[in-house]
């Protein structure tokens, strides 16, 4: 089946429903942590994290704000790397799904380094909060150009050292790789039907190359990495 991969596809996941909770949502949230970890994804925001850390005194706290946490996987595997490197780590996830939330802090009742938000990063609540490091784990696929555009500026603003950006190449490789990978790992209606949305809403390099000029990142990198993922770093 050919896939058009040209534009960004706009169609909404069953996980931009803000209001979704129940099992199926925690059965999804988990998938989608373990496909992460088996894929390498993690590891990709970690490597970020650790290139914006390099000139940072381990003395002084540092403070990580994950945006779009989901179930906080992303900030528990920082956790213990702050934890077995001697970093003094003060850990922030947002997201707007409050069910998302009560999960996330219960999964992390063991990292007290750990605090949650729930918010609509769209409507800048808390808008005065600054953050040493921002991080975009497979969320900013989920909005528009436009909205994208904003987010980045709040966040570059906010963001005392920089933004790691952890998110995915759209193209029709990528999507039936992972159309195999559903058949593999048997996954649920809810991962597969979103997550082969998401590689649809995904990024080409020159799009992202279009947000940096916009929100004016003159110190960046942007690397394709394995899975089919695009590493951006944003240095202040």
């Amino acid at each position: 089946m050919f896939v058009h991969t040209k534009f960004r596809n706009r169609e909404e996941e069953l996980m931009d429903d803000f209001s979704m909770e129940g099992s199926e949502l925690s059965s999804a949230l988990q998938t989608i942590a373990s496909i992460n970890q088996k894929l390498g994804g993690n590891k990709l925001t970690l490597n970020g994290v650790k290139e914006l850390l390099k000139s940072i005194d381990k003395s002084q706290p540092i403070t990580i704000c994950d945006v779009g946490c989901g179930n906080g996987d992303m900030l528990r595997e920082i956790a213990k790397f702050g934890l077995s490197n001697g970093y003094q780590f003060d850990l922030i996830g947002i997201d707007a799904n409050a069910y998302t939330i009560s999960e996330a802090k219960q999964l992390s009742e063991n990292f007290p380094n750990i605090n949650y938000i729930q918010e609509n990063i769209l409507h800048k609540q808390k808008s005065q909060v600054r953050f040493d490091i921002t991080l975009f784990t497979l969320t900013l696929h989920h909005f528009s150009d436009d909205e994208i555009n904003l987010i980045l500026q709040d966040y570059l603003a906010k963001s005392k050292l920089g933004i790691v950006i952890n998110d995915l190449h759209r193209s029709s490789v990528a999507y039936h790789l992972f159309q195999l990978v559903c058949f593999i790992f048997q996954l649920r209606e809810m991962p597969k039907k979103d997550g082969l949305l998401s590689i649809l809403k995904g990024f080409k390099k020159e799009e992202l190359i279009g947000f940096s000029r916009k929100i004016n990142a003159t110190e960046q990198t942007i690397q394709w990495k394995w899975a089919f993922r695009y590493q951006w770093i944003i240095r202040k």
